[in-house]
């Protein structure tokens, strides 16, 4: 039980999204409350083989499912609700985000496991909600997504201030502007900690407004001699509308191509974020084959050049209805995730060989960053005069970034929490401190198993991707006399090609025979040590042969 002398702490515990950028989840604990922010996936890495997303590891949220109020969403982005369909049915809790960002998040869930109605609230910005100990109010953010917003947490020991992803943009396309004055009358009142976005906390200056894109999309669009095809992220609702504009303004149709751009773009239409300047300005892919190019922009997915996305198939000739034709205009309007730069190399150079023009950011500015640079982020801290300060949604190098504008600032490094995955920091209305970390760490999803891939399959994954495998067959007697009944045979996998290589198979029997033998002079054949005595063997004769370390794998047969 807790000890009412002393004071409870309220605790702050990222599951994501901390050290990394991706798969954002953030926790607060007071006594027998719990609030979690965002559930997200991240895109694997290359050395992640096979593996199609990751998760959060939420296995803390699961022990104290009966103390978890709530989950509060703060945008539609992958990176914040993509891990919902496989947390949300483990933990069964209210959800509440902005109507665009539930949209989204139903759209989601509808594809794996419905979510029942009766946990799904839509808020608006403003309205205090209770969940057990906090009171938690959203205020507006203007980011590359529509109905974005931060969270204040009013909490037994202060208010704890979290910006979501931000930046500052002084002329959003939606005219809906972030609410700094509420995060002013909030500074007024006192703040114990502010949360923020770090992602462009190097980056020196201001975030340039989405209203730029706009422009300079019709200048290129007016441009065009063919089809343009514009190629971003489906969540960039506002760049879509903008690319929209332009082409109703120069009499072009649009064509919407891609999976997550069409759910984006419906589920926006539907709930009234998206605005069609003339009706029927929207045709469906079938028809495009017997319109003029000329008067035709296909907003698409594929900036990332991932290899089975629209964009991708159209540079391939691979794409069932639409091709890229030599003097088409492709827009680039999103910047390569960090990892994901030779994939859309890849795909450019497909675009440059067909004959098309290719507009890419470093040519004008087709593409803004949706969060705060230094400037942005000291307004922010300025506005809100926190206590403790807690960089979070970046990597460390941007925690480090943001660390040197609280300095610059004035803050102590002491009142500026670095955090890990899993790390406890521990807040007293006049103190911050780490407590016991919790289990945190990475969930992955391979087809349709989750969390069943781990770190040895990995491991696997990459020495048979490496050196290949080498199987070795043999039937053997299972009592005296000890014979060798057939085998051994040597069979192999991407280790080396196995009918030229007479002299290695040979030796690599011999090898084996020599293992096999020395067990038969025991009274009893071990089978465990007898396959562990020929992968060891095996493995010295080939590494010393080859300098290749495959994976072999002895099947013994006995009769």
């Amino acid at each position: 039980m807790h000890n009412n002398k002393k004071a409870s702490k309220l605790s702050v515990i990222p599951l994501g999204g901390t050290g990394e950028i991706g798969k954002n989840l953030l926790v607060f604990e007071y006594e027998d409350s719990i609030v979690v922010i965002d559930g997200g996936v991240k895109f694997p890495e290359d050395e992640l083989l096979g593996i199609d997303l990751v998760i959060p590891d939420i296995t803390y949220l699961e022990k104290n499912r009966d103390r978890i109020k709530g989950l509060f969403i703060t945008h539609g982005h992958e990176d914040h609700i993509g891990g919902l369909p496989f947390i949300l049915p483990k933990l069964n809790i209210p959800i509440y985000g902005t109507r665009l960002t539930l949209g989204l998040v139903q759209a989601k869930l509808q594809e794996r496991s419905p979510y029942p109605e009766s946990m799904v609230h839509v808020i608006e910005p403003g309205e205090p909600i209770r969940a057990g100990a906090f009171e938690v109010e959203a205020f507006r953010v203007t980011h590359s997504i529509p109905d974005a917003v931060g969270y204040s947490l009013l909490t037994p020991v202060g208010r704890v201030i979290y910006t979501g992803d931000f930046k500052v943009d002084y002329t959003p396309i939606d005219g809906h502007n972030m609410d700094l004055g509420k995060l002013a009358a909030w500074g007024q009142e006192g703040v114990l900690a502010l949360l923020c976005d770090s992602t462009n906390s190097e980056r020196p200056g201001v975030t340039v407004s989405e209203k730029i894109v706009g422009k300079v999309l019709r200048e290129w669009f007016e441009r065009a001699q063919g089809k343009i095809i514009m190629a971003s992220f489906a969540s960039n609702v506002h760049r879509i509308q903008q690319a929209i504009n332009a082409a109703a303004d120069i009499g072009r149709k649009i064509c919407v191509v891609g999976r997550s751009m069409e759910n984006v773009v419906n589920t926006s239409i539907e709930l009234g974020y998206l605005k069609l300047p003339q009706e029927n300005i929207i045709i469906p892919s079938s028809e495009v084959g017997s319109m003029q190019p000329e008067k035709l922009l296909v907003l698409t997915t594929g900036s990332q050049g991932e290899p089975l996305a629209a964009l991708t198939r159209m540079a391939t000739r691979s794409h069932r209805q639409i091709n890229v034709m030599p003097g088409d205009m492709v827009v680039m309007a999103a910047t390569p995730i960090p990892g994901n730069e030779k994939l859309v190399g890849k795909t450019i150079n497909h675009l440059y060989q067909i004959g098309a023009e290719v507009v890419t950011k470093e040519m004008g500015q087709v593409h803004v960053s949706g969060h705060a640079n230094q400037e942005e982020i000291k307004l922010v801290i300025r506005l809100t005069q926190p206590r403790f300060l807690i960089p979070h949604h970046g990597e460390i190098r941007h925690q480090a970034g943001f660390r040197k504008i609280g300095q610059s600032l004035g803050y102590a490094d002491e009142d500026i929490a670095i955090t890990q995955l899993g790390s406890r920091v521990e807040l007293l209305s006049d103190r911050m401190e780490f407590g016991e970390r919790v289990e945190a760490g990475s969930v992955y999803i391979d087809g349709l198993g989750v969390g069943d891939v781990g770190y040895i399959v990995l491991k696997d994954r990459q020495q048979l991707a490496q050196d290949g495998v080498v199987v070795v067959v043999a039937a053997l007697s299972k009592s005296k006399p000890y014979k060798i009944l057939s085998g051994p045979d040597i069979i192999s996998r991407g280790f080396t090609f196995m009918k030229e290589a007479d002299a290695l198979i040979d030796g690599a029997k011999k090898d084996v025979i020599g293992s096999i033998e020395r067990q038969f002079e025991k009274d009893q054949i071990e089978w465990g040590a007898l396959k562990s005595n020929i992968r060891d063997s095996l493995g010295k004769y080939l590494w010393e042969k080859t300098r290749r370390r495959p994976m072999i794998l002895p099947v013994l047969l006995h009769y």
